[in-house]
């Protein structure tokens, strides 16, 4: 079931890329932030199982530049063994984006509702719909994340806030095409899923689209109700939200 309310957040940073995955040598940016890389800056604030994200706009504040860099790149993935970065790196040249911030707006999906987990308790308004701010609120305002958000590539690491208010979209329309949606998981099998005709419209990235539907279908954001996984996930929760009611 999907919740009406829209939580915001603003990220930003010097630089940001979000690869082409139609391009295969050299890494050429989107030019715009991708629903995957907003639902992985959401997840890095604050994630549980008990719910999904799902991203609806993304609106996009600072002109488009792009910025021609060289850099050293792994030639292939890394494992378990240590390597020699002399012997085993290649300089690629990657085009990226500077100067970007985003505010993100997205939503709650939860498959089973509950009084215990209601989406207000994660991003409801004080004095609006809820007697406190929910535990999304709080955690932009303190500037906690279980884990540094970054615009495409872990370098790039962002800065995120609470929306001002005050902040409007550039007021251009940028065709896209294709452009990757997320990664859907088929019982533990990933999956490109991709959506088209893309175009940022007077600064906004909709991402309400029917890919977004089948995203939150994707099997790779629960694990198993009954393993050591969910057990150890479910005790630090308790005990954080222990915490900011302490507060």
């Amino acid at each position: 079931m999907l919740d009406s309310r829209i939580a915001r957040v603003k990220v930003s940073s010097d630089y940001a890329c979000f690869t082409r995955a139609d391009l295969k040598v050299e890494r050429m940016t989107y030019p715009c932030m991708t629903p995957s890389a907003a639902r992985g800056i959401l997840d890095s604030i604050l994630w549980k199982p008990e719910f999904q994200w799902y991203v609806r706009r993304i609106l996009v504040l600072n002109p488009i530049k792009f910025y021609s860099v060289k850099r050293n790149e792994i030639k292939f993935d890394t494992g378990r063994n240590p390597i020699l970065i002399e012997e085993k790196h290649t300089q690629r040249n990657s085009m990226i984006l500077k100067d970007a911030a985003y505010i993100i707006e997205a939503s709650i999906f939860q498959k089973e509702k509950s009084n215990k987990n209601m989406p207000e308790k994660y991003i409801g308004r004080k004095g609006i719909d809820a007697d406190k701010d929910g535990i999304f609120v709080r955690r932009v305002r303190k500037g906690q994340c279980w884990r540094r958000p970054y615009l495409g590539m872990r370098e790039f690491s962002a800065d995120f806030m609470e929306p001002d208010g005050k902040e409007l979209p550039i007021e251009e329309t940028i065709p896209i095409g294709s452009m990757l949606f997320d990664i859907f998981y088929n019982n533990g099998k990933p999956e490109p899923l991709f959506f088209y005709d893309v175009a940022v419209r007077n600064g906004v990235l909709n991402c309400e689209v029917p890919e977004n539907d089948k995203m939150m279908a994707s099997s790779h954001h629960q694990p198993p109700m009954d393993s050591e996984v969910s057990a150890v996930i479910y005790n630090f929760n308790q005990k954080e939200e222990l915490e900011e009611e302490d507060e």
